[in-house]
């Protein structure tokens, strides 16, 4: 063997030993995220974990719904509620309690599971006016997995309002 082949052979082995040495982590790292990555992979996509509709439920009021399916929660806290136009004006927010949870990220939170129904109170809305709901809410699944806040948005027309039938003539003797 001359000096060119071996120093091609040291050249080569030293380079197996550095691509070996930066692929080592890399191993371990790929054996290590499947358990995560199959976890995440039976997650559902935030807009079904936390779905949100609302309804009109008077000429003043929206009533908001999360439908929160089993394995999943809401923390009480992270909710919020915006209305669009903002001259309808809302009034202070009143959630139900929750279920205290002692949370590994957060502490001691209260919590909802299933469905939470929350009445939007608008100030100064209009009869048969278009509403924009904007509703951020966060929440976690059961499997230690945390969402990050989710903005979703419903569009609700509020009723015009109950029409009284004007009333009738009363008849009198002269008529």
């Amino acid at each position: 063997m001359n000096r060119a082949e071996v120093a091609r052979r040291r050249s080569a082995h030293a380079t197996i030993v550095v691509i070996a040495s930066l692929a080592a982590p890399i191993v371990a790292l790929a054996l290590a995220v499947p358990a995560d990555l199959a976890r995440a992979a039976d997650l559902l996509p935030p807009e079904r974990a936390f779905p949100f509709s609302a309804l009109a439920s008077g000429p003043q009021t929206v009533e908001a719904r999360f439908n929160v399916p089993d394995g999943y929660y809401l923390y009480r806290d992270k909710i919020r509620f915006q209305v669009e136009p903002a001259s309808a004006g809302l009034a202070p927010l009143e959630l139900p309690a929750g279920k205290l949870k002692h949370d590994e990220f957060f502490g001691d939170v209260a919590t909802y599971r299933g469905l939470l129904k929350v009445d939007l109170v608008l100030k100064s809305a209009a009869p048969g006016q278009r509403i924009l709901i904007k509703a951020e809410a966060q929440g976690c699944a059961d499997a230690g997995i945390c969402y990050p806040p989710i903005v979703q948005t419903a569009t609700v027309t509020l009723p015009a309002g109950s029409v009284v039938p004007p009333e009738a003539p009363k008849k009198s003797w002269f008529n």
